[in-house]
């Protein structure tokens, strides 16, 4: 899903991505529209969705995973013969990934998957469930110094058939966030595309993925707080503070406002000026600048203030630094992460928004997105 501008000045991006608010759940769980299924039917496929994807993070981690059950037919809902086969075909790639992670250092000594509907749609012999997954996963101790764990927030979208009698097939799971999470399935290879943006803006030099390169501190006479720009990042990454306007799909995505919100908690002062004009960067009231919220605005802004250095390596960035990703290698970003946490080695842990997620590591997403471009940012 590509991501949208939030005003009109030139290659200017934002990220997107599908928010629990774009499809709350229900108290009872499971919200049908009119002539829908009913209460019973819905919890059924419900469960097809929590036995599926728990069952993916089962494939990722050295250990006990927690969550549903692992019978998933049901009288009323079972897992089509396709789709069936369709799965075990990711099992096993996941599972390739987390020999992938293990050799490189990472893996995971225990997991937990939660599954809640949001919708239930049903348009004749064919039915429609939208949910959230809210996945745990512990880090093991390789070297001692590891984060204690990493967390998500997906989502997804799951079809369904009527077979008769009453029951129902899966036979298709859809991912609706632009970024997949460890878990979900590899992404294909992108188009190849024209460079986009304007010529006339500052443009950040894409960061290296390898090797793990000489430690590279940050200066300590910034007058900045990055500890407290991490502190900000984990306490709101899932629980959104209330003090800011949020940004769900259709209206450009929260990664680069909650990134903003982070910097300014650490001590990045407002630019004022015009919201369009990409030197200045500040939030207000009814509005703010096209900078604290849109990807390429920002890193325009960031770079033309002299608040950041771009860096050369990925694995250069500290707690506080910010990585940016375009997925689709267009030139043109989509997203916008910080770093919350590092280890020793060198791997830095991102927490972001509209993905919403706490302390990936750079392994995890490199591994994952194999063809993304990626930027570093010294703040």
């Amino acid at each position: 899903m590509k991501s949208l501008t939030l005003r009109s000045a030139a290659g200017a991006v934002a990220c997107l991505a599908v928010s629990a608010a774009l499809v709350p759940a229900s108290p009872a769980g499971a919200e049908a529209r009119p002539g829908g299924v009913d209460k019973a039917t819905a919890e059924s496929l419900g469960r097809i969705a929590g036995v599926v994807l728990t069952d993916r993070t089962a494939a990722i981690v050295d250990g006990k995973v927690t969550g549903h059950a692992t019978a998933p037919s049901t009288k009323k809902a079972r897992v089509s013969s396709a789709t069936a086969r369709s799965e075990k075909s990711v099992v096993s790639s996941l599972r390739q990934r987390r020999t992938q992670l293990k050799a490189l250092g990472e893996a995971y000594s225990a997991g937990d998957t939660r599954v809640s509907v949001d919708r239930t749609a049903v348009d004749g012999k064919k039915a429609t469930v939208r949910v959230t997954e809210t996945t745990q996963l512990t880090y093991r101790k390789i070297r001692g110094d590891e984060p204690g764990t990493t967390g998500f927030q997906a989502h997804h979208e799951l079809d369904f058939a009527a077979v008769g009698n009453g029951a129902w097939e899966l036979t298709d799971v859809k991912n609706l966030d632009e970024i997949p999470q460890i878990n979900a399935p590899a992404p294909k290879a992108p188009e190849v595309k024209a460079a986009a943006g304007a010529s006339d803006m500052p443009n950040a030099p894409e960061a290296s993925v390898w090797p793990f390169p000489k430690r590279l501190p940050k200066d300590t006479n910034t007058g900045l707080d990055y500890k407290a720009m991490a502190d900000y990042a984990e306490k709101y990454w899932k629980n959104y503070n209330p003090d800011y306007r949020a940004y769900p799909l259709g209206t450009g995505g929260d990664c680069t406002n909650f990134v903003s919100q982070a910097l300014k908690a650490g001590g990045w002062k407002h630019a004022p000026g015009k919201a369009g004009d990409y030197t200045k960067w500040w939030y207000g009231s009814d509005t703010q600048s096209d900078s604290w919220t849109g990807v390429n605005e920002w890193s325009w802004f960031a770079q033309n203030s002299g608040r950041v250095k771009p860096l050369k390596y990925v694995y250069q960035m500290e707690v506080g630094d910010v990585l940016q990703a375009d997925f689709d290698r267009d030139g043109s970003k989509d997203h916008t992460m910080l770093v919350t946490y590092r280890d020793a080695l060198g791997t830095p842990y991102l927490t972001y928004h509209s993905f919403d997620t706490y302390r990936r590591s750079m392994l995890s997403l490199s591994v994952t997105l194999p063809f993304t471009k990626w930027y570093a940012y010294r703040t």
